[in-house]
């Protein structure tokens, strides 16, 4: 079977696809495709492989050949996975690749909050600690994060992971009732939140999750309360979590994701980070570490293998 990756850089250069390369007769890897590009590259191809390059029905109309899409990610947004079935092509993505990855990057950011380290950083860095009459700088305070309450947004394999490790730290760990589900016994976030010390989000964007956490329940949190969201740009109104941040209503704010990646240059959250803030923004790299990156070849290989001896299967009947 020919295969063909659209945009292999998205996984980085450090990369072996050859467990990929194994399960097909031909192999083409592009380091990115633009929209203008997807027809002509896909054209012949039995496999497509791809990140974040969008396939729409018009495309998949005119691929032919094409009979499995596999997605390097766990969302799959950017295939439109209707058309995809009523054409007869099998799409399928991969899931839990880079749970510790992401799990260190949340513990990175809850222990950096409570330290309110980027604030630290800033007077050290403006010579507060070497115009000090003491030893030591006492402001900002330290969160002592042994038995405080962590709320999780989401109960899958990465809720289950933060709370594992969590409950490592001495913390007592609550997860909220899933957004939108009636039948759901736990309590709710907006009911969580005022006993919450720290709020972690892992939970997909839905039209239940968009905009959870925003200005009407925002005040409802301690004032020390530190907010996390590793999961979806969306989830947690932005614009709202930054003037509560101002306000004093919320003692912290880190996020991996933004609803528009690459933001805009001028983000106020981005501007923010010039602030006396205890607020941190990375650039939706905590699923990146090389491990995790790895893990998601050795998955679209499987699925590959997998589809490959579904198919054998299906002729073998017909003989």
């Amino acid at each position: 079977m020919k295969a063909v990756i659209l945009d292999a850089d998205t996984l980085g250069n450090d990369i072996d696809l050859s467990l990929i390369d194994t399960q097909v007769t031909d192999l083409t890897s592009y380091p990115a495709t633009d929209a203008g590009h997807v027809q002509q590259r896909i054209q012949d191809a039995d496999i497509v492989i791809t990140n974040k390059v969008v396939i729409d029905a018009n495309t998949l109309q005119r691929a032919a050949s094409l009979k499995l899409i596999c997605v390097l990610a766990t969302g799959m947004n950017n295939i439109d996975v209707a058309a995809a079935e009523q054409l007869g092509i099998k799409v399928k993505n991969v899931e839990a690749y880079g749970t510790a990855s992401v799990v260190q990057h949340t513990l990175m950011m809850m222990l950096s909050l409570a330290a309110q380290q980027s604030i630290m950083q800033k007077r050290v860095a403006a010579g507060a600690w070497q115009k000090s009459s003491m030893f030591c700088l006492l402001e900002p305070s330290i969160l002592q994060l042994q038995g405080k309450q962590l709320v999780i947004v989401g109960s899958g394999e990465l809720g289950q992971a933060v709370a594992k490790q969590a409950t490592a730290l001495g913390m007592q760990v609550t997860f909220s009732a899933r957004p939108g589900k009636t039948d759901d016994e736990r309590p709710s976030l907006h009911d969580l939140l005022p006993e919450a010390d720290v709020i972690s989000f892992h939970c997909p964007l839905t039209d239940a999750t968009r905009g959870l956490l925003n200005r009407d329940n925002l005040r409802r949190c301690q004032q020390h309360a530190l907010i996390i969201n590793n999961a979806r740009g969306g989830v947690v109104n932005e614009e709202d979590v930054l003037t509560a941040l101002r306000e004093g209503i919320i003692g912290g704010f880190a996020t991996d994701v933004l609803p528009q990646e690459p933001p805009a240059a001028g983000h106020p959250l981005l501007e923010a980070l010039n602030e006396s803030l205890n607020l941190i923004i990375t650039p939706h790299n905590a699923w990146t570490s090389r491990e995790a990156r790895q893990r998601i070849i050795e998955l679209t290989a499987e699925n590959i293998r997998q589809f490959q001896h579904a198919q054998s299967n299906d002729v073998d009947k017909t003989v």
